[in-house]
Order: C-alpha cells, then structure tokens, then sequence
C-alpha cells in the first residue's frame, strides 16, 4: 500500500465530511438524482470517449495507484552491478538460477544466458517497455476524462434544477431547498474530478513515469551486461539515471 496515496485519499474525504458534519445536517448533502446524474452521467461520458475495454481496464491500473511498491533505482543499480561482476568472472551463464528481484531484469537476463544477439535483446525489451507505457497512458486516460467531464456534469445537473426550480416559483418557500439541491451537483461533480479521478490520473502518470525510469536504467544494464563492460564502468554508467544527490550518497554506500 502506497502511504502517500492513501493519507491523501482518506485526509480529503475525511476533511470535506468533517467540515460537512460541524456544519450541519449530513442529510442536506445527499440527493439521489444529483448523484445519478453526476456519477452515471460521468461513467456514460467517459465510456463514449473510450473503449469498454480500456474503461475496465483502468480500474486495474488504478490499484496501482494505491498498492504499487516500486523498486528504487539504487537497489535496481546495485543487483545489476553485482550480475555484471559475475558475468565478467565467470560468463553469462553463470547468471542462472540467480535470484533477480525485477521481472523484467529477470527477462533480459534470461534472454542474454540463452544465447539472443544484442539487437533481439534490445528490440524485446524495448518492445516490452513501449507496451507497459500504452498500457499506463489508457489507464491515465480514463481517470483524466473522468476529471474533465464530473465538473461539467456537475454543472449540467445544477441547471437542470435550476430550470426545474423557476418553472415552479409559486411557493417562495421552497425555492431555498431547492436551490440547495441544484447546488449539489455541482458539488458532487467538483469532488469527484478534484479528489478522486484527477489525483489517481495524477498519481498514475507518476507511477508510469518511475516504471520507464527503471526499465530504461535495466535495458542499459542488460546492454553492458551483454556486451561485457566493466562493473565500475557500467556502475558509473547506470548513475546518470539518479538525481545529483542521490548519486553522491549511493556511491558512498
């Protein structure tokens, strides 16, 4: 479980039903027909923009959001200097039957020790890489739709009662209820795309972006691996890929 994505997530329900319950009745916040029109309408909207496949599909990738662990790039640096030290000693196919903690550096390695040229190897992982990011950006898509589209069904709702309140202005009474009701939809549609969709879009583009750092830094690590470069050097090598700082106290450890 991912500690940010999840405070955060918790923390803004938890503050805007907070605010809700010191301010006054939960009760006058809940109205059936604005949450179908914000919540169904949304789902409908988003399904018209995408495929039905891509549509429940991103609900898979959302978990990734919450419940990935991604691997630092220091340890992904080490494992791969420690795999070129023992391919330099005692060749490639030593690497097998060792223990690598990342599929897909257990995937290029696994390509090396059977014996494909650099090229195929090159053009596998590459493969593999290209497709990991379309799947990540169909994920993305979905929620940034959703975070397009709430607020605007929010809006429409809100007019709809809106139109619905004018056309009956006979009793002054009501017209406060009813205001509030319209109201809510807009509320609802601003929720929705700024606390849940945009964030987990956001979230995801994140995730996406740290899966194509380390891939990359693996790709280069199987290429001096396989072209049988020096330890220190590929070491220095694969450091470019961290920060600054990070590189400083990773080459003193």
């Amino acid at each position: 479980m991912d500690l940010a994505t999840l405070l955060g997530f918790v923390g803004a329900i938890g503050v805007m039903i907070g605010a809700i319950v010191l301010g006054g009745d939960i009760g006058t916040f809940i109205d059936v027909p604005s949450i179908v029109i914000v919540f169904a309408g949304t789902t409908f909207v988003v399904l018209f923009r995408t495929t039905l496949a891509q549509f429940l599909a991103s609900f898979k990738v959302a978990m990734g959001a919450f419940f990935a662990k991604p691997i630092p790039p220091q340890s992904l640096i080490e494992e791969a200097v420690a795999l070129a030290n023992v391919a330099r000693r005692e060749g490639l196919l030593a690497l097998e039957g060792k223990e690598i903690s990342h599929p897909f550096l257990q995937t290029g390695i696994g390509l090396c020790i059977d014996g494909h040229p650099p090229e195929v190897v090159q053009k596998v992982l590459s493969k593999d890489i290209n497709l990991a990011i379309q799947r990540q950006e169909a994920g993305y898509s979905v929620f940034k739709a959703t975070g397009e589209v709430a607020p605007a069904m929010g809006m429409i709702g809100t007019l709809i009662g809106l139109v619905q309140m004018l056309a009956n202005m006979s009793d002054p009474k009501a017209i406060g209820p009813a205001m509030a009701v319209a109201l809510l939809t807009t509320l609802y549609g601003a929720f929705l795309a700024n606390a849940v969709a945009i964030p987990i879009a956001e979230k995801l583009k994140l995730r996406a972006n740290e899966e194509k750092l380390n891939k990359s830094l693996i790709l280069e690590s199987i290429s001096g691996i396989q072209e049988g470069l020096n330890p220190r050097v590929l070491e220095q090598l694969l450091m470019t890929y961290l920060p600054e700082n990070k590189r400083q106290s990773a080459g003193k450890d």
